[in-house]
């Protein structure tokens, strides 16, 4: 005879992760909206240097990947996972370390990132202590997690907590590897790879972070919450195991998709592409697996906010993981790469797969916490509908201002030369969409809001139910169900440790695959013989550069195409990238490439575009930066920074960091030398000289040999 055991659900750290979820997604989404008007109306910056779009812009994607997005992810983990299990969370001591702690990362992001404190790596641009404490917290998740699933009354391992497992292990790994990093001071860090290696690492964590931060972790939310909304039985057992170990295995070797026609070799390219194409089919047999397990209850579709915002959800899913390998194929890619193409995209699945399915979460969940009925229906119902056409008005002006830039970029004249040979001319073409887009963004914002106040009244009408009482049978009384073993994965179910283990072993091989020739071959990296490292005062621009978020528009990577060598110069090689920490080849291009800007205009003309953009570039949408022209240069970090460099393997003589400021001091007064000559009078001192010295030095080493103290 089975003995039930009482326990009770611990509800509160979900209520606690359900209003962080709430709260910082209309903080992101605000940031959001703020820099999608910045684009037409740069003014809005108002010359506050933490406000200019290179600042905010990775405080958006931060905010809403991590702070919206993972919030929601461990609202509903810690939701489900109790009750897939049968037990309380392991330890709620650790779920408010937990809790709290993830709240403290995304206040120091808020901090630190419109301070300028960035490692300038897409969707890792947190500084070395941060990382650290990201790694600490995503452990006590993990116990937490892994400890839950130890203690657990329930035989067998749901399909949700198989896409838990893979998230946890695969992020902690990914951050890991991607944060390794030597620090220079508090809050700058130099990353341990270059150039293309450097390049390789960030978007093999880069898209992976997508994979199993935006996509595993909610994919095993869409198999615990729209069965429960549905009343219905997920559609098949069978394709949610290909499902789950088709996709854990193929998503990790995509990341090379990001890097196609760039200095990557191109056998590492063609990897990318090839798993990338792959991917469509245990996606869309997720995406398949979510619709019909709906059969039979579309007629509540019709009624019930919560399936609305399921279905929305999880097609939208299915778009993007359609779209995602069509533009890995290399001619599509040579089209859709550097262009708002690639924002549409993304936003497809943040708006509409995480957006969607967070609030159609939401809107089940806060009502069961709080034992009431969600306080307005009919405005549950008009939040979909205007987040809809949000997601609407964002996506196809986006999509149509990337293929028009795409085209724009490529197009020639009947007598061979550039139609549009001035950059600026493909972005004052494409403003309307920037301004529709900014629209679908208010939108879309705006169901936010509605969504926070109808759940806020929610939860005043009610009371949470911090504790819910539940009885289960003890796991060593249970009887064994005679369910039909499929591919032996009903035995692998009752053993949660093989099953970890078979799980890392499947997200690990692809990135080795792709690792280990591309560091351990010299022949994948060839060097160049005039590639010297920088000055100690590029290196201090450089840095400059990467704080205000530079990358964020322009690229240094010209492609192997006619229509950009022609606008740009000579295409880029591997070798020109040994002595990058980090790599700045960029994902979008919202000013032109500047790999070879080097020598390109005088020095008086960076000083005057820097100060006022529209003096030098008439129409441009660039924001000016006078405080580079105000504030002081500071050297007292130049011994450290060189130092650091050294450790890094870039070739600086020993004993050079003692005398690197003299070199400083000699290239600033040469520049000021030459504003002066231009009747611009300045000191040498100014961080406005040092980010001269940077861009001038750009792409000129396969021009010609550099002349430094130093060689």
């Amino acid at each position: 005879m089975q003995r039930l055991e009482t326990f009770s659900y611990d509800n509160r750290i979900v209520r606690d992760f359900a209003i962080a979820t709430i709260i910082w997604g209309i903080v992101g989404m605000l940031v959001g909206l703020i820099i999608a008007i910045q684009l037409f109306y740069p003014k809005l910056n108002m010359g506050i240097p933490y406000l200019t779009f290179g600042r905010i812009r990775p405080l958006h994607t931060n905010a809403v990947i991590f702070a919206f997005v993972g919030n929601g992810i461990f609202m509903g983990v810690y939701y489900s996972l109790q009750r897939l299990c049968k037990a309380r969370m392991f330890s709620d001591l650790l779920g408010k370390l937990h809790f709290w702690g993830w709240q403290i990362i995304i206040v120091s992001a808020a901090i630190s990132l419109p301070l300028g404190f960035t490692t300038s790596k897409e969707y890792a641009e947190l500084e070395w202590p941060i990382d650290i404490l990201i790694a600490v917290v995503w452990v006590i998740f993990g116990i937490n997690m892994i400890g839950t699933i130890m203690k657990r009354r329930e035989q067998h391992l749901y399909v949700a907590i198989w896409f838990y497992i893979a998230t946890f292990f695969t992020v902690a790994m990914l951050h890991i590897v991607n944060s390794f990093e030597i620090p220079v001071t508090l809050m700058k860090s130099y990353p341990l790879f270059a150039g293309v290696q450097d390049a390789l690492v960030q978007w093999w964590y880069g898209h992976n972070a997508v994979a199993f931060f935006l996509t595993t972790p909610y994919l095993g939310l869409m198999y615990y919450f729209m069965p429960k909304a549905a009343e219905r039985p997920v559609y098949s057992y069978r394709l949610s195991i290909i499902h789950f170990w088709a996709l854990i295995f193929l998503y990790i070797w995509a990341g090379p998709h990001h890097l196609l026609y760039t200095s990557l070799p191109d056998w590492a390219q063609s990897l990318g592409t090839t798993f990338s194409l792959m991917l469509i089919a245990p996606s869309w047999g997720g995406m398949l697996n979510g619709l019909l397990t709906l059969r039979g209850a579309w007629d509540r579709v019709r009624q019930d906010p919560v399936l609305k915002f399921l279905v929305v959800a999880v097609t939208a899913y299915g778009m993007s993981t359609f779209e995602g390998p069509m533009m890995s194929i290399k001619s599509i890619n040579a089209l859709s790469h550097f262009t708002d193409w690639t924002i549409a995209h993304v936003h497809i699945g943040a708006l509409g797969w995480n957006g969607f399915l967070t609030f159609g979460i939401l809107y089940w969940l806060v009502p069961r916490l709080y034992k009431t009925k969600l306080h307005s229906v009919k405005m549950a119902n008009f939040h979909f509908w205007i987040g809809t056409l949000g997601i609407v008005f964002y996506a196809i002006p986006m999509y149509f201002a990337g293929i028009t830039q795409g085209l724009m970029w490529k197009q020639f004249t009947a007598e061979g030369l550039l139609q549009y040979p001035i950059f600026l001319q493909t972005v004052t073409q494409i403003l309307p969409m920037y301004m529709l887009r900014a629209l679908g963004g208010t939108l879309y914002l705006a169901g936010a809001l509605i969504s926070a106040y109808n759940l806020a009244v929610t939860m005043k009408k009610g009371s949470l139910l911090a504790n819910e009482e539940a009885q289960a049978p003890a796991l060593v009384d249970q009887e064994e169900h005679h369910v039909k073993n499929v591919y032996g994965h009903r035995w692998l179910e009752r053993r949660p440790i093989q099953f970890m283990i078979l799980t890392v072993v499947a997200v690990t091989i692809g990135g080795l695959v792709e690792f280990v020739p591309t560091f351990l071959i010299k022949s994948n990296i060839p060097t160049i013989a005039s590639v010297k490292p920088y000055t100690p005062l590029e290196l201090h621009g450089r840095d400059i550069y990467i704080r205000e978020g530079c990358n964020t528009c322009h690229s240094q990577m010209i492609r192997p195409f006619r229509s950009e060598t022609e606008r740009y110069g000579e295409y880029s090689k591997a070798g020109e990238f040994v002595y990058d920490h980090p790599f700045l080849w960029g994902s979008k291009r919202i000013g032109p490439d500047l790999h070879r800007i080097g020598g390109k205009y005088p020095d008086a003309w960076h000083f005057n575009h820097m100060l006022d953009p529209q003096s030098t570039s008439s129409g441009s949408i660039m924001p000016p930066f006078p405080w580079l022209i105000e504030d002081l240069l500071d050297t007292t970090s130049t011994a450290a920074k060189i130092r650091a460099m050294q450790a890094l393997g870039v070739p600086y003589p020993d004993g050079y960091a003692n005398v690197a400021n003299k070199d400083v001091a000699t290239q600033a007064q040469q520049i000021a030398d030459n504003l002066r000559a231009s009747k611009i009078d300045i000191t040498s001192d100014k961080e406005i000289i040092a980010l001269i010295a940077y861009l001038q030095r750009l792409g000129t080493d396969i021009k010609a040999e550099r002349t430094a103290s130093f060689k």
